[in-house]
Parts: C-alpha cells; structure tokens; sequence
C-alpha cells in the first residue's frame, strides 16, 4: 500500500467514525499539517465544515455551537501556537462542560523537539482541562484503523459523558500530506456504544418527598440550554415553591401566562434587601443547574446555611463554592420532576416572594419611563425579541440581564459563557449558537468584550449568519464602578476603568456590516427593528459609566423604599 493510499483511507476512517458518532459539524482553521483531515472533512458527507481563520475565534465559534445544539462540534488546526489559541475556549468548555472534539494536526515523532519549523510540544497540551488526550499513531499500513475508531468512539462518548467537556486528540502526519480525492473507503464495522439511563432510589425518592412537603422551600435553577418539559411545569404548579430562575436557565421566557408567576425573577434585587432577607429563610433549597449569576443569591445561602441543601448534578464533581450543600444526588434533574407530588394551596412563604416580585416590576417599570442608562436600554432590546436567541456579554451585559429581563411568553433562548465568566470570545461564541440554531441572533455586549473578540467578525465573511450586535459603549470596564475598588480613585481610571475613547463605526465599515450609533431608547428601537441588508449589524449604543451607577442605585432605593411600605 503507498504512503498516499495509506493516509486517505486514515483520513476516510476518521471521518467516517465521527459520522458514526453523531459529529455533524466541524469549524476549521486554515494551515499546511492539518491538510489530510481538512480535505477528509470536506470530502465526507455527512459533516457540515465551518471556516474561521483565527484560532482563538474558531475554538469560541465550536463552543457556541456545541452550547446550543448540545452536541459535540470537533476543532482542527494545523502544528504550532495555532493549537495554543484554542485554550481560553477550552478552558471555558471544561468549566461549562460543553462537549467538544479538539483535533490537533502535529509533525511526525521525528520532527518533534528538534528545532522544526511550527513544532512545539502538544502532547497533553491542554493539561487537566480536558476529560482525556491522547497522541494518536502515525497513519502508515502497519497500523490497524480499527485502534483509531476505538479512540474516536471513546472520545465521543467521553465528551458527552457528564460532566461533559472537550477531548484532545493530536495527530502526526507525515509529508506529503495529499489524499487521493477518488479513493472510496469501505469501513470495516463500527463499534456499538450504549449508556443507560439512571433511576433513583425507592430510599431517594421518599427524602425527596417528604422534602418537597415543607413549605419555607426554594427551587433555584441554574443554566440550563434546552427548554424545560412539560412535566417541570406540572412539577413546578404541584410543589408551589417559589422558584428562582437564573436568566440562563430560559424559564424567563416562553412561559404561559398562567405558569409566570411560579418564576421569580427579580430574586437578584430583592435579596439586596435586608429586611426582606430576614422574612425568607428558608429551610430547604434545591437546586438544578451550576449557582446562578446572582451575588447577593449565593451570599445569601452561604449566610443563613439552610437546613437542607440538594444540589442535583449528573456528575460527582461538587458545584459548592460557599460549603453549603448538604446532599449532593448524582441523577439528572429530570428525575426530579418525575416524582409524584400532590398540589397544595398556596403557601404565604411563595406568596411573600411572588409579591414582593411583582412590586420590584412595578418600580422598574416606572424608573424605566424616568432614567437612561445601560441597564433601561438593554431592557429596550430584551422586549424586542422574539423567535430568535440572545448571547450575553459577562460582567455587566449578564446582571443588566439578571436585574432587567422580565419573564414573558416570547421565544428567546439566552447564552452565556459562565464556565470560567471571561470576557473573551464572546463575538465568536455567538456565531456558533447562530450556526447552530440556524434563526436570528442577537448579541449583547460591552465595549471591552467586544475589543477582545473583535476579529471573530470574520466568521460573516466564511459563512451565512445573521447576527445583530449591540454593543453598550461605556469607554471602559463599567461593572469595575460597582465594586469597593471604585472607591479608590487613586489609579483606578488606569487600572480599572481602562477608557479606551474608540468607537466602531470604522470597525464596521472594515468588516462590511451593518452599522448605527444611538445614545437614546428611541433611536435603540428604531435600530432593532429596521430591516437588515447585510448579515451583520453592529449597534453601539453610547452610555455614561457614573450615571449608569447612580441610576442603578437609585433604582435600588425607589425599590426598598416601597418594599418597606409593604
């Protein structure tokens, strides 16, 4: 067998595995040693292959998709630092559990080490933040395909094992690294791969219950990219506890009128609150999903240290960065809906957290007719969307989410990257759920984040997207203002504040989009619902760092002011 005839059928049989597997899509970066993967690729049906030129872009692209469609999205890049930009996203992937395929393209044994152009050390080059790696053998005819579908299946089902997360595999090959475009490959068989599902106990089953019967008790419910069934609904009405709903969770939105006022979604304010604190301890606390974005939630479980706190994880790893979980049930948390409750009136404990909710959006209602600033502009876009999926910014764009998207029957999923809360990759991250969603998207963003992804506007240039941009202009890090270290002025301009003074009204003429500049709620809705031209509209919206704190501020005043009056 020649070398060419040898490399074609590895190649063939990689991708022939990945279809096997369940791979649909894979995001490619250009470069000489992953030549062989990337023809095979383009070559196999089955596979839908995304372009993006920059590494760092393209690993944060694959985790968008993965995140939205829940299915592992395999990266290949060439030998060198190429592999080295795919680490803040991997890093995230393994702290989001987000499954992905990390497929590294490397010189042969000989060239390693060596003084060879574009060859660095890769073996086990992402260290302990992916679930396995593994340095896969030379494709040469000594060497049996069926070790290599082995690997691939253990990486896919290692991927998506909980906790789910990335898989590197690192690949030699040997010049020259053309494939023969004409060769079929006829696979041998493929190895079966079964998992089961998991049931709890008859002894789980009757704590949980008896449980469920208090009444001082929370359900707190963390991220979450799918929408809940309707059985949690039934599950939710039947247990009547007041449920607090993180904004990744998506129980914000697409909810039925008559199941709104299970979600309480102003939590983040009303636990500011001191009095209010006091008249809510609650005895009991479960908990789906990773801790909500929410800081005055997680100070406020840590210091009154309830009774009984169950967190519900599919995997051992303990989600407890406060120490406060007293039962940890590795199960999904679909099991907990299946449990039969019987429906109870309405509890004053839920009704206590239902009306001071409802208050909160009374007062935000009327502070949005009286102020401008960030936080009331980002609530301008939430109310527009509909049928379409809306990715978030960390540090402030996250809260102005938490405090300002008001649960509604519309149909928008929200993301985020909160594995590792970095604020970069973001752009990126957003072209992949739109990939993988296949319907509008919006982005919501501040302006440093989006410096920091800037270049992940290529992705318009390789591929069909529709995406809409709003970037909240502060000149700097406004969540910085909100934190003690704004009140020393000292340095903090330079340190901390970083104003930058750019705008991206040139940015948007380089990469073709799209682009508006608005400083008031009208202008912000006129931008929205303007009909696109181009795949890509960039709206920056222009605000003041210091006024955007005062108005927050005096938001939270109005609020406790009336809740006293309660």
């Amino acid at each position: 067998m020649t070398n060419r005839k040898s490399l074609t059928e590895y190649v063939s049989a990689f991708t022939h595995s990945l279809v096997h597997l369940g791979v649909k899509n894979v995001v490619i970066s250009p470069g000489s040693r992953s030549t062989p993967l990337a023809y095979a690729c383009m070559k196999q049906e089955g596979l839908t292959v995304y372009r993006q030129i920059d590494e760092r872009s393209a690993a944060y692209f694959a985790l968008g998709m993965a995140k939205a469609s829940g299915s592992p999205v395999m990266l290949l890049c060439t030998s060198g630092t190429a592999a080295a930009n795919y680490f803040p996203a991997i890093v995230e992937a393994y702290y989001a559990r987000v499954p992905l395929l990390v497929v590294t393209a490397d010189r042969p044994h000989e060239l390693r080490e060596v003084g060879a152009p574009q060859a660095i050390n890769q073996i086990n080059l992402f260290g302990s933040h992916v679930k396995w790696s593994a340095d896969l053998p030379m494709p040469e005819p000594e060497n049996q395909l069926s070790f290599l579908s082995r690997h691939l299946h253990r990486s896919i089902a290692t991927a998506k094992t909980a906790p789910k997360g990335p898989v590197h595999l690192n690949v030699p090959f040997r010049e020259p690294l053309r494939i023969d475009f004409e060769q079929t490959y006829e696979s041998p068989g493929e190895m079966m791969h079964f998992t089961g599902e998991f049931v709890l106990n008859e002894e789980t089953k009757t704590f949980l219950q008896n449980l469920m019967a208090k009444e001082r008790g929370l359900l707190v419910v963390g991220e979450m990219t799918e929408r809940m069934p309707s059985e949690f609904w039934k599950f939710a009405r039947e247990l009547n506890w007041p449920i607090l709903a993180d904004p990744l969770s998506n129980l914000r939105s697409g909810v039925k009128a008559e199941d709104r006022h299970l979600i309480i979604d102003a939590y983040d304010a009303l636990l500011k609150n001191g009095e209010f604190k006091e008249a809510v301890v609650p005895d009991t606390v479960i908990r789906i999903g990773p801790q909500p974005v929410s800081k005055p939630l997680t100070l406020f479980l840590a210091s009154v240290k309830p009774e009984t706190y169950v967190v519900f994880d599919e995997s051992p790893m303990m989600r407890d960065a406060q120490s406060v979980v007293t039962h940890h049930i590795q199960a999904p948390p679909t099991e907990l809906w299946k449990l039969g409750l019987e429906a109870r009136q309405q509890q004053g404990f839920t009704e206590k957290w239902q009306k001071a909710s409802a208050l909160y959006w009374e007062i935000v209602e009327q502070h949005c007719q009286d102020e401008m600033d960030e936080g009331v502009l980002a609530k301008v876009l939430f109310e527009e969307l509909d049928a379409c999926d809306l990715i978030v910014g960390s540090s402030m764009p996250i809260r102005d989410v938490d405090t300002f998207f008001r649960t509604n029957g519309r149909d928008a999923m929200i993301y985020a990257n909160r594995g590792a809360n970095g604020i970069d990759g973001v752009v990126s991250t957003a072209f992949g759920v739109q990939a993988a969603s296949k319907r509008p998207a919006y982005l919501l963003i501040g302006d440093l984040s989006f410096l920091h992804d800037m270049n992940g506007l290529i992705a318009s240039k390789m591929q069909e997207t529709d995406l809409t941009v709003v970037v909240m202009n502060n000149d700097g890090g406004g969540i910085f203002s909100y934190l003690p270290q704004s009140e020393e002025e000292r340095h903090f301009e330079a340190l901390f504040g970083t104003p930058t003074g750019l705008k991206f009204e040139d940015a948007a003429r380089m990469y073709d989009t799209e682009y508006a500049a608005v400083q008031t709620k009208e202008q912000l809705v006129e931008a929205l619902r303007l009909p696109k031209e181009k795949q890509v509209k960039i709206i920056e919206v222009f605000t003041d760092r210091q006024q955007n704190v005062l108005s927050h501020r005096k938001l939270w005043d109005r609020f406790n002011e009336e809740l006293a009056k309660q």
